[in-house]
């Protein structure tokens, strides 16, 4: 019982930094139905930001954390505006193609300008104490406490932004339909550009957290955690918000408990596997409706 409370906090843990990117692809996808591939890589920017505003600057985390989002947020924006954009008559192939290369122009810049060291965070950055639970047999960290706690605010300032402000009501009409969004006086570019600003804010949130928890960053480590969250947002149900934070934490406590009860060799491989078994079983997601698209 203690092991799986256990694992299941450490699922939590890591499903909420799956979710944070999650929301991202979402967003994004639900407003212009495009995957954008270099979200991920957004993740390892964000901690670079963090890592040198740290390092070389000497400020706090909260600082660090703030200087990323806006960082990134800014650079989402760049990202659509110059590579997406011209792109948004075209087929969607071309766009997934371009979101492709715009992930590997981020990853192999990062290598060049970087170097391929992997790098550590200064001691006592963060004060990750330890706290236990059920007599001592369970232990849960200051950190994870963090992630989980800005995890959920994120969340909720997300569904407050969507449902009570005019931008969220101005995001929901352009991804209900665009050319009447447009003919009611929206500026849909506006709409999109700050989607993209939140999701790689969201990302860089990710990013940050990320790094701390593992303390380490290094030019690929946006790689396999993106591919993570778009698998998460396809199981929860790609376009959807809920779906995106319902994937993240099913993902993160599935990752879990296949490394706590079987090999940590084995999650990666099980996570794809569910991506499998999603889009042959239940295309739409856990939480998305079957549609018939009309030709």
């Amino acid at each position: 019982m203690a092991e799986l409370v256990q694992q299941l906090i450490n699922g939590l843990t890591l499903g909420g930094i799956y979710a944070l990117i999650a929301l991202g692809y979402t967003m994004v996808y639900g407003i212009i139905q495009l995957i954008n591939f270099a979200h991920g890589d957004i993740l390892m920017v964000a901690a670079y930001v963090a890592f040198f505003a740290i390092t070389v600057l000497k400020v706090g985390v909260v600082p660090a954390l703030v200087l990323a989002v806006v960082f990134c947020a800014l650079l989402g924006v760049a990202i659509e505006r110059i590579a997406y954009k011209p792109l948004r008559q075209a087929p969607r192939l071309a766009a997934l193609i371009t979101a492709i290369g715009v992930s590997l122009f981020l990853e192999n810049g990062g290598l060049w300008l970087l170097g391929t060291d992997f790098r550590s965070f200064p001691p006592g950055t963060v004060n990750n104490y330890t706290y236990t639970l059920l007599g001592g047999t369970v232990r849960i960290t200051s950190m994870q406490l963090l992630i989980l706690a800005l995890t959920l605010l994120v969340m909720v300032i997300l569904q407050y932004i969507v449902h009570y402000t005019k931008v969220g009501k101005a995001m929901r009409a352009v991804a209900y339909d665009k050319e009447a969004a447009a003919l009611m006086g929206i500026n849909v570019d506006s709409v999109v550009s700050v989607t993209f600003a939140l999701g790689s804010a969201f990302a860089a949130v990710a990013g940050v957290l990320w790094g701390l928890y593992y303390n380490t960053v290094h030019p690929l480590m946006g790689l396999m955690p993106g591919l993570k969250a778009f698998v998460a947002a396809v199981i929860g149900g790609i376009g959807i918000i809920p779906g995106a934070m319902a994937g993240g934490f099913f993902l993160g406590i599935i990752e879990a408990l296949v490394s706590g009860y079987g090999s940590s060799e084995l999650r990666d491989p099980v996570v794809f596997i569910l991506l499998i078994l999603v889009l042959l079983f239940r295309p739409a997601g856990l939480l998305g409706k079957d549609t018939v698209e009309k030709v």
